[in-house]
């Protein structure tokens, strides 16, 4: 079995680790996978990226070159919105490849047009790391459901026509793949049930199977050890969180979790916030604690520190898929807090390895973040059920074998084109 997995990124963001980390599990497993990219990153030989200097360049700008026919609504959100419009080369890359699979990931900022998908001959699966696949061109909905009827008036848009770029999107996808077998693989049950209703991929195949994390590198490892290397405080209660994009970005709650941790001053004096991904801004925000900025960390082990150094992980989003950053503080056996909504549920068990705070109520999230900071037994309870968690559910090997065998039954069931 050779599948071919592709994606914008090899491991520039969630979905595209997440991506990396199955063709790493497939490869230790003997499956022979390889991973098309716009973007490469790493040395991996069996990651295929641009080949010349001009396929380099333009995979530079095709994310630009994708955003034009937003130029039209002024007055959008701002909020990832993905029209997948431009000529791509795909089709001949994938045939020169002869997959016996061909895996899709996230494949926006202009890597895949939407009609390519057509002329891509051999069984298709596609992993969901966002709403995209089944939208009129929103990554996230925020709670809009017109994805059910087709899009149009698409609020992100700021659009009251049903005749938008929404619209016209979603009717390219409908004629373009609605006669394509594909298999869809949801890794969280709320992206898999959200697929199962939506008009596109309501008489589609959806698995429900989560991403996968290395237990080998991320793993609990000694706290003062971590907090040493890292420079932070000991004798305080950290609670660390993530900030790729999201102090600019609603969907991540970094308001929701201002409001939160505000109201921990009387609670838990010491307690001191960490925030990886992102580096010191000019203004801070307040958070009504101290505040440490790690900026962006690039490689997995310095990750590991990080959560290692930690006490508990926090996590605000409005909608989240499978968070890439609860899985692998759930692997270093991490306590988590989240709101109840997305994906959560499938990582955090409540009252278990950690607490759904009721959905977008800062209130309730920071009662949970406090309960968890007092309690040194609970919190030690919570942390080997995060970890035995993460072994029981999304080891690599696990996932990927899953995945294999998937590979397997869309291979052997597909019909031959007439």
């Amino acid at each position: 079995m050779n599948p071919l997995l592709i994606s914008t990124f090899d491991i520039f963001g969630g979905a595209a680790r997440a991506a990396y980390r199955l063709h790493e599990g497939l490869r230790q497993a003997g499956v022979d996978s390889r991973m098309l990219v716009q973007e490469k990153k790493t040395d991996d030989f069996a990651v295929i990226g641009p080949q010349t200097k001009s396929d380099y360049l333009l995979s530079r700008i095709r994310a630009n070159f994708d955003a034009v026919p937003l130029c039209l609504y002024p007055g959008r959100r701002k909020s990832l919105f993905s029209s997948a419009v431009w000529p791509d080369a795909l089709t001949a890359r994938v045939t020169a490849l002869n997959p016996d699979v061909v895996h899709l990931h996230w494949v926006s900022y202009g890597f895949l047009r939407i009609e390519t998908l057509a002329a891509i001959d051999a069984p298709i699966v596609w992993t969901l790391h966002d709403m995209w696949p089944f939208t009129g061109g929103c990554h996230y909905s925020d709670g809009c459901d017109r994805y059910l009827v087709g899009c149009g008036c698409c609020p992100l848009l700021s659009s009251s026509g049903p005749h938008d770029l929404s619209r016209w999107n979603f009717s390219r996808k409908v004629r373009c793949w609605d006669a394509i077998q594909m298999t869809v693989v949801a890794p969280s049950r709320w992206l898999g049930e959200c697929a199962k209703k939506s008009l596109l991929f309501k008489n589609k195949d959806i698995e429900v199977i989560p991403n996968g994390v290395d237990l080998t590198r991320f793993r609990s490892r000694d706290k003062g050890f971590c907090r040493d290397i890292l420079s932070l405080p000991k004798g305080k209660k950290i609670i660390l969180t993530g900030a790729m994009d999201g102090s600019s970005d609603r969907r991540k709650g970094f308001d929701l979790l201002q409001t939160a941790l505000c109201r921990l001053k009387q609670s838990s004096p010491d307690a001191e916030l960490v925030i990886m991904g992102a580096s010191r801004p000019s203004v801070v925000p307040d958070f009504g604690l101290p505040v440490h900025y790690l900026g962006m960390l690039h490689d997995e082990i310095t990750l590991s520190l990080a959560y290692g150094a930690a006490d508990l992980f926090v996590a605000p989003s409005r909608e989240e898929n499978l968070s890439n950053m609860v899985l692998e503080a759930i692997a270093c056996g991490l306590p988590c807090v989240a709101f109840a909504v997305g994906g959560m549920p499938d990582l955090i068990e409540h009252g278990g390895n950690g607490f759904l705070a009721a959905a977008l109520e800062p209130v309730d999230f920071s009662d949970a973040v406090a309960r968890v900071l007092k309690d040194d037994l609970l919190r030690n309870e919570m942390s080997c059920l995060s970890r035995e968690k993460a072994e029981r559910q999304f080891e690599s090997s696990l996932v990927a074998g899953r995945h294999a065998r998937l590979y397997d039954e869309v291979s052997r069931r597909r019909q031959p084109l007439e």
